[in-house]
Order: C-alpha cells, then sequence, then structure tokens
C-alpha cells in the first residue's frame, strides 16, 4: 500500500502536501509548529487535519506491520499463494487482514482439528466435492476407526462436518459478505434483565433499532446498561438470507446426496462459529465508531471552552459553594494573585446570611471587588440568591458569573494546587481557580487533567489511551494559538508549548526565578536542555511583552526575524512603530511578488504582515464574552414562550444544554435547533456560545427545562 497515497484518499488533500506533513512528523516536528511555521511545505494545512494525518499515519503504519507478520507466518508454513500473497497487500483495514490470516492463525484444540487427528478430513473433502453416488451413510462407513474414536457413522458424518463448519467460517470473503449484510440488515434488540428494576436505563428496557441507524450516544448507553447488568444486548442478523445465500453457494446440487449433511455443517458453522465472531465484530466497530465520536465532541467542547475569552483587568471575588462545611472565597487581583480568602455559612444547616452578606461586602469595599466567579457545584442555587440579594442591596457595581467548577476539586487537591498555594486548605485552593478560571479560562484549565474538565459524555467508557491523547492534543493547540508570556506563564502553561517537555518547563521556570525576566528569545538558548531542536520548535509560540526586541512580542518566528526587518525597512517603518496605526496590508499591492523579493515565502511573509500589524494580538478576544448577571431567575419564574440568552455548557450528541441563569440547564435538542435537517448539533452551536433561546417546558418536579432555538414570535 502507498501511504502517502492513502493519506492524500482519505483526507481530500494534495499528495505532495501528504508527503510534506509526514516527513516533517518523522523528523520529530510538533502538529503546532507544522501547523504554524511550516505553511510553505504543506500547503497551509491546519492543525486539526494535521492531526487526523498524523493518526492514520500510525494506523496505516501498524497495518502495513502486521501484513508483514501474517504475510511470514503463513510463508513459514508453506502455504503462501501469489493470489493470498496480493488479497493481504491489498487489505485496507486491519479486520480484512486478520479475516484473510484466520485460517492460517494457530488455533487452541478446535472440533474440526480432533476430527482431523481421527482421520476424518478425506470425508470431509468427499461431502464438499459433492461427486460421489453413494449415500453418506454408505462413504462414513470406511472411516469407522474405533482405535481412532470414530466408534459409528455417525461419529464419521458428525467429525467431517465440524472440519467443513470450520472451513465455512474461516473463508474470508464469506465473513466479509457476512459482516456486511448484517450491518446493513441486521438490528440491535435490548432487553431489561428484570423489567421491574429502576434505572436510568428504562427506555432502553425493549429496545430495537437498525445497526445502521444507531447512533453514537445510544450505542455507548447500551454498553453501560449491559456492563451495569440492567440489560441485555442481541445483534440480531437478517439469518434466513445468510444461511440461504451460504447454502447455495455451496450446494451444487440440493437433491444429490451430500445435500443435507452439507446444509447441516454450513448451519453449524454460521450458528456456532461466524454469528458470535460477527456479533462481537459488529459490537466492536459500533463501539469504536461511536467513541471516535464522542471524543470529537469532547475535543470540540473543550476547545471551545478553552478558547473563551479572558476577563482581563478586574478584581474577582471566587466563590466556591457548599453547604455544611461554609462557602470558600478567594480574592484574586487582576495578575490572579490572591489577595485573601474567607470561609462564609449562609447556607444550611447554619444559614448565617447576614454574616455573610457582611463578610463579603467588606471583601467587595475592600479590595475593589467587580466581578464574582460563582461555581456550579453544589450549593451553587442557594449562594445565588445570596449574592442577587447583597448586589440589590449594595452602592458599588458588582456583576456575578456562574462557572462550570469541573475538575476544580480534582486540582485542588493535586501536588500542583499543593505546591502554587502550600498555605491554602483545598476549599481555598478551588476558590482561587474559580476566580482564575474567569479571568483567563486556557492559563487555569491547562492545570487539570483534560477528561477531568467534563464536557463531554461517557468519558469514563471511552478508550481512555485515545481520549487523553486526543484532549493532550486539543489543549496544546490551544497553547500555541494563543501563545504565552514568557515571563509569566506558569508551569503548566509552558509545558503544553511546542516542543518543550515537562522537564524543559520546570527549568524556564528556574531560570527565571534565578535569573529574573527574559529580555529576549535568544536567552531561551541559555535554559538547561533547551536545545536548538527545542527552540525552533517553541521560540514562536513564546512573547516577551516589553523585551529587548519588539519581533519578540509577536507571533513571528525568530528564523524569520530577517525578512521581517527587511519587510519593515522597505515600508519605511521603525520596530517600534509596530502594532497600531502599521496598515501595512494596505501597502502591499501583491504579496507573492514581495515574497520573491523578501525571499520568503508568501503564506509565511501574510503571517508576518498580520503579527506586525497586531501584535500579541488574543485569538480568543474574537468569542463570545460571558454573560454578567446581577439578578437571579428561578424554575418558577418560567414560563412557555419566555425568550432568553443563554451560553452553551455542553453539546452532546443529541442537542445541547444551555445556562439560562437558573440553576437547572436547559436542554436544546438537535430537533429544535435549527429549521433545515442538521445531523450534530456541533453544526450550530459550540461550548461558551450565547445563545437566544425559548422556553418550551418546564418540569419543576424533575428540575427538567426543554427549549428550542428555533423562536416563535406572535404578533
Amino acid at each position: 500500500m502507498d501511504i502517502i497515497n492513502q493519506l492524500a484518499a482519505e483526507l481530500q488533500i494534495r499528495k505532495e502536501q501528504a508527503d510534506a506533513a509526514v516527513q516533517l512528523i518523522d523528523e520529530g516536528n510538533t502538529i503546532p509548529f507544522i501547523a504554524r511555521y511550516r505553511k510553505e511545505a504543506t500547503g497551509a494545512l491546519d492543525d486539526e487535519t494535521l492531526r487526523n494525518l498524523h493518526e492514520r499515519l500510525q494506523y496505516l503504519r501498524n497495518l502495513e506491520e502486521k501484513k508483514t507478520q501474517v504475510l511470514q507466518s503463513i510463508e513459514e508454513q508453506g502455504k503462501l499463494t501469489p493470489e493470498l500473497r496480493k488479497k493481504i497487500a491489498e487489505a485496507v483495514t486491519l479486520v480484512a487482514v486478520d479475516d484473510l490470516y484466520r485460517p492460517y492463525r494457530p488455533k487452541k484444540r478446535t472440533r474440526a482439528m480432533i476430527a482431523r487427528e481421527k482421520g476424518l478430513e478425506p470425508l470431509a473433502n468427499i461431502i464438499l466435492l459433492q461427486k460421489t453416488g453413494k449415500t453418506i451413510g454408505k462413504e462414513a462407513l470406511a472411516y469407522v476407526d474405533p482405535e481412532k474414536g470414530v466408534e459409528t457413522v455417525q461419529d464419521a458424518i458428525a467429525g467431517s462436518c465440524d472440519i467443513i463448519a470450520e472451513q465455512v467460517a474461516d473463508r474470508s470473503d464469506y465473513r466479509k459478505s457476512i459482516r456486511e449484510w448484517t450491518m446493513k440488515e441486521g438490528w440491535l434488540a435490548v432487553k431489561a434483565k428484570d423489567e421491574k428494576a429502576e434505572s436510568v436505563y428504562e427506555m432502553y428496557y425493549d429496545f430495537r433499532e437498525p445497526l445502521s441507524k444507531m447512533a453514537g450516544y445510544r450505542i455507548l448507553a447500551v454498553n453501560r446498561g449491559e456492563k451495569e447488568k440492567f440489560l441485555t444486548v442481541k445483534v440480531e442478523a437478517p439469518e434466513p438470507q445468510i444461511l440461504h445465500a451460504l447454502c447455495k453457494t455451496m450446494i451444487r446440487d440440493e437433491n444429490g446426496p451430500m445435500a443435507a449433511v452439507l446444509k447441516e455443517a454450513v448451519i453449524d458453522g454460521y450458528h456456532r462459529l461466524i454469528a458470535p465472531a460477527i456479533e462481537r465484530d459488529i459490537r466492536n466497530e459500533l463501539t469504536e465508531k461511536a467513541q471516535s465520536e464522542a471524543i470529537t465532541v469532547f475535543g470540540k467542547n473543550l476547545k471551545q471552552l478553552l478558547m473563551q475569552p479572558p476577563i482581563k483587568g478586574q478584581t474577582v471575588l471566587g466563590w466556591d459553594p457548599a453547604f455544611r462545611t461554609g462557602c470558600k472565597l478567594a480574592v484574586v487581583d487582576a495578575t490572579g494573585k490572591v489577595l485573601d480568602t474567607v470561609v462564609i455559612y449562609p447556607t444550611a444547616p447554619q444559614c448565617k446570611v447576614k454574616e455573610a452578606k457582611k463578610t463579603v461586602h467588606d471583601l467587595i469595599r475592600k479590595y475593589h471587588v467587580t466581578l464574582i466567579s460563582l461555581g456550579n457545584g453544589t450549593a451553587s442555587r442557594e449562594s445565588e440568591q445570596v449574592i442577587t440579594e447583597l448586589l440589590k442591596e449594595i452602592p458599588e457595581k458588582v456583576s456575578y458569573v456562574i462557572v462550570n467548577e469541573a475538575g476544580a476539586s480534582v486540582y485542588s487537591a493535586s501536588k500542583l494546587a499543593t505546591e502554587e498555594f502550600p498555605e491554602f486548605d483545598v476549599g481555598q485552593r478551588s476558590a482561587a481557580s474559580i476566580a482564575r478560571r474567569l479571568q483567563d479560562p486556557l492559563a487555569e484549565l491547562v492545570k487539570i487533567e483534560p477528561k477531568a474538565i467534563g464536557v463531554g459524555q461517557y468519558q469514563h467508557d471511552m478508550n481512555q489511551k485515545k481520549l487523553e491523547e486526543t484532549l493532550h492534543g486539543v489543549v496544546e493547540d490551544c497553547v500555541n494559538k494563543v501563545g504565552v508570556d514568557l515571563n509569566t506563564a506558569s508551569f503548566s502553561l509552558l509545558s503544553y508549548i511546542s516542543g518543550i517537555s515537562k522537564t524543559v518547563a520546570k527549568n524556564i521556570v528556574a531560570y527565571r526565578e534565578a535569573n529574573g525576566q527574559f529580555h529576549s528569545r535568544e536567552e531561551l538558548k541559555k535554559v538547561p536542555k533547551l536545545g536548538p531542536k527545542a527552540f525552533l520548535q517553541c521560540a514562536g509560540f513564546l512573547r516577551i511583552p516589553g523585551g529587548d526586541n519588539p519581533l519578540d512580542n509577536t507571533g513571528v518566528h525568530p528564523e524569520s526575524y530577517e525578512a521581517a526587518e527587511r519587510l519593515l525597512a522597505r515600508m519605511g517603518i521603525e520596530d517600534m512603530q509596530i502594532g497600531a496605526g502599521c496598515h501595512l496590508k494596505k501597502q502591499i499591492d501583491d504579496m507573492d511578488v514581495l515574497a520573491e523579493e523578501l525571499q520568503v515565502g508568501a503564506l509565511t511573509l501574510q503571517d508576518i504582515v498580520e503579527e506586525l500589524e497586531k501584535p500579541g494580538r488574543d485569538p480568543r478576544n474574537d468569542m463570545p464574552k460571558p454573560i454578567l448577571r446581577t439578578d437571579v431567575l428561578e424554575m418558577k419564574d418560567l414560563k412557555e414562550g419566555m425568550i432568553l440568552k443563554g451560553t452553551v455548557r455542553n453539546v452532546i450528541d443529541f442537542g445541547a444544554f444551555v445556562d439560562i441563569g437558573v440553576h437547572q440547564d436547559g436542554l436544546v435538542h438537535i430537533s429544535q435547533m435549527s429549521e433545515k435537517y442538521i445531523k450534530h448539533p456541533l453544526e450550530v452551536v459550540s461550548v461558551g456560545d450565547i445563545v437566544d433561546v425559548q422556553v418550551l417546558s418546564v418540569d419543576t418536579a424533575r428540575k427538567r427545562i426543554q427549549l428550542t432555538m428555533k423562536i416563535q414570535t406572535h404578533a
């Protein structure tokens, strides 16, 4: 297989693009570096395409390795024919290679093996050839041999049928057809183990759906229900058609003396050997596809969450709500430094509302707090009530935002949080994290294991290795897209920068602490273990505001400084004039001609121009800002037909959960998202989006709110 051609065809890119990307990956370049600084080579492939290419490259290389092992094994057995070699070489999936290898794979002792040992293979061949004029009984009589364990004619027939059943089951072309047929025409049937048992799986207690139409989230739900022993799951294949086709292929004369016994062997081969294996294959395939879709959704949700715009220049009060142990508060200044922490008890069982309000008001006055960041966990609803009452009572203008606190408790109990806040307890650290994740979501959320951030579904049922790799890639892409301030970035943030390992990230922080601020990117070369290769990968993503060279605060890579300086000189602009008012694009008539003159690629020149016009530009500023609230709605305040603004908190296969300012997020079902047909909610919304929604129904008892984005206004 030509892997480069295969990648180009699958990803719908040119062969040269695939070839260049593979070469750059093999040289040890990171995806963010290739996407940003090797656009000329790859024809500007983006990070998502490059990650897909990398994943498929690994799969296809594993496939080629597997083919080599299989060919070697069959050759050693002396059974490799030119036709089989060709089939294996042309196989495009690991399943196809496994099917072809099945007859030659070393097996445990099977019924067919035992029958062969008893000398029954010639009888099996007589039955398969269907050329004898004798009855099966007369043919079998010659193979009765009590010494070999063949006591009767029936024993001889049964043994030869076992050999035929295995031969039928080992035919790769049969398995392929049956698998495709079952997938196309089969059903997934789900039943309750105990119909009286209460569970979240009740909708699946008597459920049937065509395999070809099973949605990913249903597959994962059914799998979990089966694992938790509430459900039994069965693949229903189009058995009559499959058996009819198999018999028609195998039996030449339906009235011949071997027809009945051959039919019996074929049916046994299907029921005992093919059907269970195909059921496993299909369920594995459905699960893998469902997991892959869920991981993609998880990754896209995480990206949106990480890329939410920071709220800068405000002193924030982080509020970690709780009942019995009290609400932990932390005041954080505009740079993220913790100024004060305190515990208040406005919620049950203490209900010290008056004292709590006084404490919060004192903090607002003392530190000029302008924003309260409230975690959405336990007692969030009750805390929100206290906050809104207080905001009405005080003269200061303060808003609040409800923040998804997923992962805050994981972070606050981590080794990293202990190192960052050795003098704080878990609750104080959590409150500080809740405040900071509003000020700079990316910088704070990188401290938490990505899957603990909880923007997805069924994450514990995923292939954990693939989930971790995907989410790590998402975080890496986001951090490098934004870039980080070399003089303030935490170890966690630095360790996601292209080319920087955890060891090097620690060394950068240690160097900074020992020598003070970095004044240039060149100084990075003095950091222990940060060699030329790492410098090449990371330099462009690290920013130095107010450093010796203004270009060090841009996304221009040091390898392109000369080209940038030639460009500025040609346009008559001083280094110090880059940024505001530096309208380079308007002065360039032909980017290609200028690129040739400056001896730089046109795509690279385009990036240089954009960076010089807006040095230090934060791509997150283009995202919708969080909704700042001053008042609270309760579920009882909601009425059908009400139109509200909300923030998308989570996107799943069948819809999206939207925070509309009441404690319970409302569900917008996929059917309520758009007037036109959509396959997935991500076609319409992403996590963090601000959307207009209309209330469809409110079920206070079950705490369910149904919303629609197809807003109806009546004159």
